[in-house]
């Protein structure tokens, strides 16, 4: 959280890091007036302006007029006036150096001279030519960290020569040269890796004793290698584009007069040298309102970032928080399988098994006694009461012959208890769905109670012991 906040604190105070200083151009461009330049913050003077033709020449027959202007500072005054002259319809970039460095002022985007003025002294219609040449293998290609070699010819360059990189709206820099070498057919010269990222426009300005650019300049876009894009020679130091709005402060950059800042100018330039006034001021007030306006955007994105992570915070607070609760499950649903129980049917639903009592046979002296049935019993010796069912009562008054006396023997039914079969016991699922999966019949194993004990088997009841001899058949 600190560390985004440091961020956006930095990048508020970005454009006051990179430049300690800035310029402005006071009044609208046109040719052969006098345009005037003036200096704000704390540089190191003397200052230089350097002032390079931009874009084709708006001339019949690309009769190109325009030289690249390298004009110091009178003194160490912070205002610069000059005529320009460059036709009407051309444009131009402005680079605003100080004693610490070049481009350290910042340099404008391209500006439109405005239309308005009839005067056309300051420019002919003979086309102008460098005080010596350069080159560039491969020539008019510069490819993101693919080196190329830029060379001259030493005999027709004064003193050292300077190489420097402008790029328009962005950060201008001086090429260092590293160590020069000499090539047969080409001339004194070194390579340079081009650490500047795709899609830049770059002016490569070439100098010596005569003045920055004396031998010309060469405008190209950088541009991607054919199989993938090399990032190895971009560093922190390498130039670039600058964010937010350009250096210049307001000036026009179209022929309709807008540009920059919404202000086309403020003064006409009466090409007397001082038209610096109200047009110093105006611009001024631009800059420090795009000053104030970045610490402005630079303050609200830091409370912006704070709410963000203050929100993320009660975010993982309350997600905590809703951890601790447990909810109430009324399926009782404690397994990952979804079955309760871990797949035992509750409580109330267990199956129990049926007891079928143990068959009982009515005596005469009204006892019962617990015997198994014996089909290969005589039923010719039994009386009425032996064709009752297991367990039923004698009826009374009735005997063998219609006597109202009953039998004097006791004898077993003949039908015998009845007999035993397989229950299917089925769950319903009235209760709901309680248990998943499909219902199942449980099936119970059969008594045996039907079958008869062999003569002579001694039957064993809870109360006492009897040792009992199946009955004949009697007369």
């Amino acid at each position: 959280m600190l560390a985004l906040a440091a961020l956006a604190v930095s990048l508020a105070f970005y454009p006051l890091i990179v430049f300690g200083f800035s310029f402005s151009i006071n009044n609208t461009p046109q040719q052969c007036q006098n345009l005037s330049i003036s200096i704000s913050g704390s540089g190191q003077p003397p200052y230089r302006a350097v002032v390079v033709p931009s874009g084709p020449t708006p001339l019949p027959n690309n009769v190109e007029v325009r030289k690249i202007l390298d004009l110091p500072f009178p003194g160490n005054s912070s205002t610069l006036s000059f005529q320009l002259k460059y036709p009407e319809n051309s444009q131009f970039v402005v680079v605003v150096s100080d004693s610490s460095g070049f481009g350290t002022g910042g340099t404008s985007t391209a500006a439109q001279v405005q239309t308005g003025s009839s005067d056309t002294s300051c420019f002919g219609d003979t086309q102008v030519s460098p005080a010596f040449s350069f080159s560039t293998d491969p020539a008019n290609q510069l490819v993101q960290c693919s080196p190329i070699r830029i060379y001259w010819d030493p005999t027709n360059a004064s003193g050292v020569v300077d190489v420097f990189a402008v790029i328009p709206g962005g950060q201008s820099t001086e090429i260092n040269q590293g160590t020069l070498t000499t090539v047969a057919n080409e001339g004194l010269g070194f390579n340079w890796p081009v650490p500047i990222r795709v899609g830049t426009t770059v002016m490569l300005l070439v100098g010596d004793s005569r003045g920055i650019g004396s031998a010309g300049s060469v405008q190209q876009n950088v541009q991607q290698g054919e199989s993938a894009i090399n990032n190895t020679c971009l560093n922190a130091s390498s130039p670039s584009s600058t964010p937010g709005s350009p250096a210049g402060g307001a000036y026009p950059t179209g022929s309709n007069g807008a540009g920059t800042g919404g202000n086309s100018g403020s003064g006409s330039g009466s090409g007397n040298g001082n038209n610096n006034g109200s047009g110093g001021s105006s611009s001024g007030k631009s800059n420090t309102g795009a000053i104030v306006g970045g610490v402005v955007g630079g303050v609200v994105a830091l409370i912006a970032i704070v709410l963000v992570c203050l929100f993320c915070l009660r975010r993982r607070r309350l997600d905590a928080k809703g951890k601790t609760h447990t909810s109430v499950d009324l399926f009782h649903v404690d397994n990952e399988d979804g079955t309760p129980n871990g797949g035992d049917l509750p409580q109330f639903y267990q199956p129990e098994p049926f007891m079928v009592p143990d068959p009982t046979v009515a005596s005469s002296n009204g006892h019962e006694r617990n015997e198994s049935f014996d089909r290969r019993q005589s039923s010719q010796t039994a009386t009425s009461t032996d064709f009752l069912r297991g367990g039923t009562p004698e009826p009374h008054g009735l005997g063998a012959a219609g006597t109202t006396s009953g039998s004097t023997q006791t004898r077993k039914s003949p039908l015998g208890p009845a007999q035993l079969r397989p229950v299917n016991i089925i769950q319903h699922d009235d209760a709901g769905d309680g248990i998943e999966g499909e219902q199942e019949t449980i099936e119970l194993p059969p008594a045996y109670t039907h079958i008869r004990k062999p003569r002579g088997a001694t039957t064993t009841t809870d109360d006492n012991t009897n040792n009992e001899v199946n009955p004949s058949s009697s007369t």
